[in-house]
């Protein structure tokens, strides 16, 4: 895709639509004294003219961003703009499932909260093993209400976001697959094979649906490598910074319509712009190099579980112990993060970590030898 004449900016086509290939998410804006509630609105409004500025046309919020007042932020500095000039996108908190009863509400809410008559997107908000079986749920009629607004012009697409297994995708998708038009998921070199992206991705073209990426940095911890992977991402390409990199991961993917990016600071953003000025994906050979870091920097801090459920067999408990290391893996690989906390208030308290009686029979069979009952403690020390 080439930079269009005077814009500065790559595009990408979506439909009948030109959309710039990078998009500010507003879930990380800069805020006053480190508190998330209270956004820099000052500085704020210098990035959002920046980014107009140079081509950028998409700007995503969320009823939870900011502690409800990224809506509130984003309607007030785009209100200053031409409505045709940007594409807005929020979403259904679905992530509370306090609010599933709550649909036109929340919606109507979030239209004056952002001053607009309609939506160019809205999205199904996280769905994941903790709300799937409410969002399916014909009783609170998320999914008709949805989509009668968009038969009203309120909602231009319609999508979801996920941050859910492929499992729970499938569910989602199987529902209300034909009726989706794009799906917003983490991915990024690091979880291409950690939480599955590529999995997730495959799944997605399978029902034709153009991915939008979130987490493209993993909350900015690809650009805060050891010195010893930085070294090897430089060997490949000395110009381009750690950021730079992983986005240039996703420009390789050719499923990828739109790159959400949660810029801080003007120099962020900065930065980010002249990276998509070109479209300069990796090549195989750098794929190859780039996943084999991935893989060493998982070595480290990953229990080896390969899902053989020999252990499972053996567990008195009858814990699914494979997927319980591997939410573990995340949340240690992580340092916390609300993935596995997510995930566990879809699982029965009789089968969380703490259910571990520690016998250790699993052990006895694991061809990994890994130390399941001290991860199960240890595991079940962090939920605390």
């Amino acid at each position: 895709m080439i930079p269009q004449p005077g814009e500065g900016m790559v595009y990408k086509e979506f439909q009948n639509l030109k959309l710039s290939a990078l998009g500010v998410g507003a879930m990380r804006l800069p805020v006053i004294d480190g508190d998330d509630g209270r956004i820099d609105e000052e500085q704020a409004e210098e990035m959002v003219s920046y980014a107009m500025e140079q081509g950028i046309k998409y700007y995503d919020t969320a009823w939870g961003y900011h502690g409800g007042n990224s809506e509130l932020v984003m309607g007030k500095i785009l209100e200053h703009y031409p409505r045709k000039k940007y594409f807005l996108a929020t979403k259904f908190p679905g992530y509370d499932l306090s609010n599933m009863d709550k649909v036109e509400e929340i919606f109507e809410r979030q239209l004056e909260k952002c001053r607009v008559e309609y939506f160019d997107f809205y999205l199904f908000h996280n769905v994941c093993e903790m709300n799937i079986d409410a969002y399916l749920d014909e009783k609170y009629g998320i999914f008709t209400y949805l989509l009668e607004q968009k038969k009203k012009g309120r909602i231009r697409h319609l999508g979801f976001s996920a941050h859910g297994s492929c499992e729970v995708m499938k569910r989602f998708l199987e529902a209300y697959g034909e009726y989706m038009e794009f799906c917003q998921i983490q991915v990024n070199w690091l979880d291409w094979s950690f939480q599955n992206a590529k999995g997730k991705v495959e799944l997605l073209s399978e029902y034709h649906i153009p991915v939008w990426v979130m987490e493209p940095l993993r909350g900015g911890k690809l650009c805060q490598l050891s010195e010893q992977d930085c070294a090897k991402l430089k060997e490949m390409r000395p110009m381009e910074t750690e950021a730079a990199m992983a986005f240039r991961f996703l420009q390789a993917l050719p499923q990828v319509t739109m790159v959400l990016s949660g810029m801080s600071n003007l120099q962020q953003l900065k930065e980010n712009i002249k990276t998509f000025e070109t479209e300069q994906p990796l090549n195989q050979q750098e794929l190859g190099e780039i996943q084999g870091i991935a893989d060493k920097m998982l070595e480290k801090k990953v229990l080896p579980c390969t899902s053989c459920h020999y252990c499972v067999s053996h567990c008195p408990q009858g814990l699914n112990i494979p997927s319980l290391l591997e939410l573990y893996n995340e949340h240690s690989f992580s340092d916390g993060g609300f993935i596995a906390p997510m995930a566990l208030m879809a699982v029965p308290k009789e089968k969380h970590p703490s259910a571990c009686v520690g016998c250790r029979s699993c052990e006895a069979v694991c061809p990994q030898q890994i130390k399941i009952s001290e991860a199960m403690a240890d595991f079940t020390s962090r939920m605390q």
